[in-house]
């Protein structure tokens, strides 16, 4: 039987994978949540490299928020995110939730992040 970690390991890979069989060309924007924070990034897999990234450590939003780890401050990493992206000239990206439901924080950072622009 797989261990809990190689099932979720094998679980991203899987919608990773199907993420680039429909991205033609478009950038990722990777979500990772832990307990404590919510981290999000729009990576440019054919370049590898990190176009825009926002989290609940940085320092002006870690100060404006109560804890990194609910809707709210979700939702200010997807507002944020999608305004870096935007200065950065990305308007569309495929949404790569990893291994994760698409549910609670994960779903708060991709409307905020529709909200601010982002199309996908």
């Amino acid at each position: 039987m797989a261990s809990p970690k190689q099932t979720t390991q094998r679980r991203a890979a899987r919608v990773r994978r199907q993420l680039k069989a429909v991205a033609n060309g478009r950038l990722r924007l990777s979500v990772h949540r832990s307990s404590k924070n919510i981290y999000a990034q729009i990576i440019d897999d054919s370049r590898g490299v990190t176009v825009a990234a926002a989290s609940t450590l940085e320092g002006d939003l870690k100060s404006s928020l109560k804890t990194g780890a609910d809707q709210a401050a979700a939702a200010a990493v997807g507002k944020l995110v999608a305004e870096r992206a935007a200065k950065a000239g990305v308007k569309e990206v495929v949404f790569d939730r990893g291994a994760f439901i698409f549910h609670g924080r994960i779903k708060a950072l991709a409307d905020a992040a529709r909200e601010g622009g982002l199309s996908f």
